[in-house]
């Protein structure tokens, strides 16, 4: 992956919520743009999250590039939250990306930002681990909004 030239560490880490049910979706969601397309807003994680979203229909691409894309669904309540993208084409590989593929469609999720351990200030992708002690999603989903924001 490229990404010499472009930096994130400043973008901030987001809990991800589907908007149908309000399921916790991930709590290392980044707000994003679409490679193929800066027009379209995404979010993305780097982990799969595999205890919220599952796989739905057949693996398909775009017109715009050549990425083998499969859709996820929300396992609380099924609708469509996004997609993965399964095998990126070099053209995307070499762009300046986030190194995520596990991508969130700004119409079906909400992000709530989080905060670092001081409570106080907004938590960057530069100041969270690379893999958090707790990366089982499901313990996310019992933290209500409301302790999140806190």
């Amino acid at each position: 992956m490229s990404t010499s030239g472009c930096t994130f560490k400043d973008r901030c880490v987001s809990m991800l919520c589907c908007r149908f049910c309000q399921q916790v979706l991930s709590s290392r969601g980044m707000k994003a743009v679409l490679l193929a397309n800066t027009e379209i807003d995404l979010y993305s994680t780097d982990i799969p999250p595999t205890s919220t979203v599952d796989f739905i229909g057949s693996c398909y691409f775009t017109d715009i590039c050549k990425c083998k894309l499969k859709n996820i669904a929300c396992l609380k309540c099924g609708n469509v939250v996004g997609y993965h993208v399964i095998a990126p084409c070099k053209p995307c590989l070499l762009s300046c990306n986030n190194g995520h593929f596990w991508m969130f469609h700004s119409q079906a999720v909400f992000g709530i930002n989080r905060l670092d351990s001081s409570g106080v200030n907004l938590l960057l992708w530069g100041n969270l681990p690379d893999l958090e002690e707790s990366t089982d999603e499901e313990d996310m989903s019992s933290i209500s909004e409301e302790e999140y924001i806190r």
